[in-house]
Formats: C-alpha cells, structure tokens, sequence
C-alpha cells in the first residue's frame, strides 16, 4: 500500500489567499507584524494569527517562520538525502526529525528518497550530525553540501 501523501484540492477563504500570496514576500520586520499585516489584508490581527495557525493545522501551509542565511550568521548547512526503505520511512522520517538540526525534510520519487537540510552552528557540527543520524537510522547519509548561491525568488500567487 503507497502511504504517500496524495494531492488534494483546498478551497481557500478570501483571507487565506491574501495572506499566502503578501507573506510570500516577506513579514514587516515592526513591533506589531500581524497587526500590520491585517491592515493591508482588511482584517484583525488576531483574526490573521488564527487563519495563519489554522493554515498550519491543516497542513496547508507546513512551514511558516524565517528563512535565515545559517553560513552569513556564522553557522554552517548542507542538503542531505537518505535511501530509505519503504517500510521504515515513517520510523526514519521521526528519527531524522528529532535532531534538532534539521530544518527541512521531504520525500521524493527517487533512490534517495528522504531529503532534508541540516543547519548547525559549525560546519564541524553538520559532520557530527551525519555521523549521529547514520547511527540512529543505520543508514549511510548523501552530504551533498552548497558550492554556489542562486537566488530564485519564487513567487507562487494563488
């Protein structure tokens, strides 16, 4: 049985659909964010944070929060793949999500079919990290670490 998630067709509310496309551009950097937000969208600021919250429940939106440059700060990041068995890729994607390292982490159609993005404080750390989750998952991990930056500003309106 495939246990993949299937794709599936959400209506969104008007509210919803304005914050999605104006936070894909970024979130106002002031004391009172959401409350700024809300008055470019006609809305209140708590009504934002609970159509924000409840994006997230219903997994709508799986991730919401900033987007720092680690290796800029000082830190260090790589991407990363396992090849992981079909009957243990729920118990490895849990094993792989408990270090508190990992940033990202997606599945994909491919031998290497767990992907994620490990973010430390140290490029000596991202080594310590692989080593720990070969030892947790029993698996060899694929460090696949940045040689160059591009800049794609994706902008996905709906």
């Amino acid at each position: 049985m495939d246990k993949r998630r299937k794709c599936q067709t959400v209506e969104l509310t008007e509210l919803e659909k304005k914050l999605i496309n104006l936070l894909q551009h970024g979130l106002p950097v002031c004391e009172r964010p959401f409350a700024q937000i809300a008055e470019e969208v006609g809305s209140t600021e708590q009504a934002v944070i609970e159509c924000l919250n409840n994006l997230r429940s219903e997994k709508v939106l799986t991730r919401f929060g900033p987007m720092f440059d680690a290796a800029s700060l000082g830190g260090a990041f790589t991407l990363a793949a396992l090849a992981v068995p079909e009957e243990d890729f729920d118990s490895v994607t849990e094993q792989v999500n408990s270090f508190d390292q990992i940033a990202h982490n997606y599945r994909r159609d491919h031998d290497f079919n767990m992907w994620f993005v490990i973010a430390t404080e140290s490029a000596e750390e991202i080594e310590r990290v692989v080593q720990a989750i070969e030892k947790k998952t029993g698996l060899k991990v694929l460090n696949v670490p940045k040689l160059r930056e591009f800049y794609v500003n994706l902008y996905l309106p709906v």
